[in-house]
């Protein structure tokens, strides 16, 4: 398949700055991939959709404050980092993460780095690699986690504009760019489509009878990489780490075997369970990491329904929702989506496929 298949067009207009005032206030369109219907709906009605029984499976990765700001040593040059994963942990109070980095002047190992006001030195310990990071050793008099709860940045997404600056635990996409049920901190996007979710919302889920379950996977900097190559299998996707808990085999386990549906939420989600998963549908329980580049035809093993933002054209996620959906189908439900002014995006309205 042609990456320009997975194209349409979209008005800047439509594009979410801004959260809805209320979490679980977002307009849902349903698509049923069997027939193509389109509903018009409420994300607050999604336990109306569901039936007793289902399970609902989140990822409950936590984003963390990863943009920090400083200055070379050597010239005072300003520098930006993103830290996207951690490469190794060493003795006494020293990081080594993997990193994207801006400056005016390329990244060299041995450069020194001034950060986060002072509170963190660094040093290049290897350039750009082939992912486009830098290796950087960190070190610092407190733990890391509090510099960056107190200096960092939120990392939103390019298309949410945003002047970047030093520390934003005041700024409200701290918390409105992380899920309710956020646990384990190592993202650096949001799973979006788990934005929608509220406390009310997740209480109805429970009292109607609807199971939840966790899969965690460390959302990278790779999920805004666009697909620059001209044919969609040439493309090739960044590896991110995953965890899916015994508990969550288990209620896959039960929901298969009441004949109930297994409801994805989010597409990091559908890769996690899609990734471990066996040839019964029922993912396996431990770590990993997946590189699972999911676009048509692909036979999907564990997830029977998913609940979805509207994703960039001509990305691995629009692929992805193709791949279950059928490309023609979804191409119409975005096309309809802009016609009823949807928002799109990390802060935009959702679709739920059933």
């Amino acid at each position: 398949m042609k990456t320009a298949d997975f194209d349409y067009e979209l008005p800047e207009a439509l594009i979410a700055q801004e959260p809805p005032p209320e979490r679980g206030q977002s307009r849902m369109m349903v698509l049923y991939r069997d027939s193509g219907r389109l509903e018009h709906d409420s994300v607050a009605s999604l336990p109306d959709r569901l039936a007793a029984g289902d399970l609902v499976v989140v990822n409950d990765t936590r984003v963390i404050p990863a943009r920090i700001f400083g200055e070379r040593a050597d010239s005072g040059g300003r520098v930006e980092l993103l830290l996207c994963e951690p490469a190794a942990s060493e003795a006494g109070e020293c990081e080594v993460w993997d990193c994207l980095y801006r400056a005016s002047r390329p990244a060299r190992p041995g450069i020194r780095l001034n950060l986060a006001s002072g509170r963190l030195n660094a040093e290049v310990v290897a350039g750009i690699n082939e992912r486009g990071m830098v290796r950087v050793r960190l070190e610092g008099k407190e733990p890391l986690a509090e510099i960056l709860e107190a200096e960092g940045t939120t990392p939103l997404p390019p298309y949410i504009k945003r002047e970047p600056r030093h520390g934003d635990r005041i700024s409200p996409d701290r918390a409105r760019y992380q899920t309710v049920y956020a646990r384990h901190a190592g993202a650096v996007a949001a799973p979006t489509a788990g934005l929608h979710f509220s406390s009310t919302l997740l209480a109805d889920l429970e009292e109607r009878g609807i199971e939840r379950a966790n899969v965690t996977l460390h959302v990278g900097p790779g999920t805004f990489r666009p697909v620059k190559s001209d044919r969609v299998c040439d493309h090739s996707m960044d590896s991110e780490r995953f965890v899916v808990p015994a508990a969550t085999q288990d209620a896959v386990r039960r929901a298969r075997a009441r004949g109930k549906r297994v409801v994805a939420v989010g597409t990091t989600t559908v890769r996690t369970l899609e990734s471990a998963a066996a040839e019964d549908g029922i993912p396996r329980a431990g770590e990993g990491r997946t590189s699972l580049f999911i676009y048509p035809p692909y036979r999907f093993r564990v997830v029977d329904a998913i609940l979805t933002n509207f994703h960039l054209p001509r990305s691995t996620l629009i692929m992805m929702i193709s791949a279950f959906a059928g490309r023609e189908q979804v191409l119409k439900a975005y096309a309809e989506a802009v016609r009823q002014r949807y928002r799109f995006y990390s802060y935009g309205d959702c679709m739920l496929i059933l």
